[in-house]
Parts: C-alpha cells; structure tokens; sequence
C-alpha cells in the first residue's frame, strides 16, 4: 500500500499522522457498515449549542444514476481521479439556528436539550456564524473514523455548488461545503502520469511558530522560538 509519510514536530496518534487526501481510489465497494460508521462519527461531533448544522447526501456506485448525478458536480479536473472513488458525499450546511418549539413532555432528553439551549439564546431563526466551522468538525470526525476502518477521503472544494443546489433540491438556508470522495486506496500507477506526480508530492504543513501565537497576533509563543534556538 502506498503511504504518504510526513515529518511531524510533536507526537501525534497515528490516525492523524496516516491520514491524507489520495487521488488513487480501489474499485472495492465500501461496506454498508463502514459507510454507516462514518457517518455515526460525523454525528457526534461537537457544534456551537448543539445545533448540528450538518447534513450530507450519499451517492454510491450501487446506485449508478444517484453517483453520476453527484459526480457531474465536481470541475472535470477533480472528475478525473474522483470518478474512481466508490463513493460520494456531499456536506451541506444549514445557515440558521433552529427556532424554539413549544415543549412537549413526551419529547426525547436530546431534542428538549437543544429547545432549552434555543431558548437560553433566543437565536432561533437568527443566521449561526458558526455552521460552516461546525459541519468542518463532523467531517473531521468523519476522516479520522475513516482511517480507522482503512478507508480514506479527499475532500473536493471544486465543485458546481449552484448545480449541486439545483440536482439535489438543496433548500434556501443550506449552503454546499465540499463534496468527499471516499474509498479504499488504489494503485497510484493507474493514474495518468500528472496525478501520479502529485500522488507521490511529500504532505507539507506550516510550522506551529507561524500561526500559534502569544499575547497579540504575530507574536510566537516563547515555547516555539526556545526550541528553534535549542534546535
């Protein structure tokens, strides 16, 4: 299998350290379970007064028509490793928080959670700042599960996100994120000679003294610049 290693500064688990975004996907199914384990973890991710603003259509390569539908979404660039991917979901966000409901006894504990969480921020209806930031962190959970089970994703910012609105119904209020692109790692010989290139590009991040900083912005932590002196 191929890796995509990459040299870290400080220890991290190795789901987070495995994890990147391949262009070569295996035609392997991905299991309905696994499908389902993926999404549970998007769903306990944290968001701002529980409001869970995300949401996600699936497209499979079981269902033929859904997946080309979904599929005609993304830029023909991205279309030309994506295709291969068994999978694709694209994550939606929702703009505004939920109004308050009247309460009613026979409701579950988790439903009359979120109405006291409405009705302590009198926000209901009012647009949430946060939603896009919110559906991020279940799609986060949603990557690391992913490892977990030898699966990976590469999230797709190129997209037609006003087709996507339009095939999907997507109502006012929602907003597409990103589509991901979802499966088991394939053989990066298979790609065309451009993809197979980027395929094997060493995984670059900033270091932590570039945008971790200490009382005002710009100012590095005494914590990064002591290492970098100690070397």
């Amino acid at each position: 299998m191929l890796e995509n290693p990459t040299n870290i500064q400080y220890e991290v688990h190795d789901f987070i350290r495995g994890r990147w975004s391949p262009l070569a996907f295996s035609n392997r199914t991905v299991e309905r379970e696994k499908l389902l384990t993926l999404l549970e973890a998007a769903r306990w991710a944290p968001s701002s007064y529980n409001q869970q603003p995300w949401n996600f259509i699936v497209a499979t390569k079981d269902h033929p028509a859904e997946y080309e539908r979904m599929l005609s979404c993304v830029f023909h660039e991205n279309k030309r490793w994506a295709q291969n991917a068994p999978v694709l979901i694209l994550s939606v966000a929702k703009l505004y928080f939920d109004p308050p409901n009247p309460l009613n006894p026979d409701d579950t504990i988790e439903n009359l959670m979120r109405l006291v969480a409405n009705l302590h921020t009198k926000r209901g209806g009012e647009g949430n700042p946060h939603a896009f930031h919110d559906v991020g962190m279940a799609v986060a959970n949603l990557t690391i599960q992913a490892i977990a089970l030898n699966l990976f994703v590469h999230q797709i910012a190129g997209f037609y996100s006003d087709k996507a609105k339009s095939l999907f119904h997507i109502p006012q209020g929602y907003e597409p994120v990103c589509i991901m692109a979802i499966g088991y790692l394939g053989d990066s010989q298979k790609l065309p000679e451009d993809l197979r290139l980027r395929e094997l590009e060493p995984r670059i991040r900033k270091p932590l003294e570039e945008f971790v900083f200490i009382e005002r912005w710009g100012h590095s932590s005494p914590v990064f610049t002591s290492h970098i002196k100690s070397g």
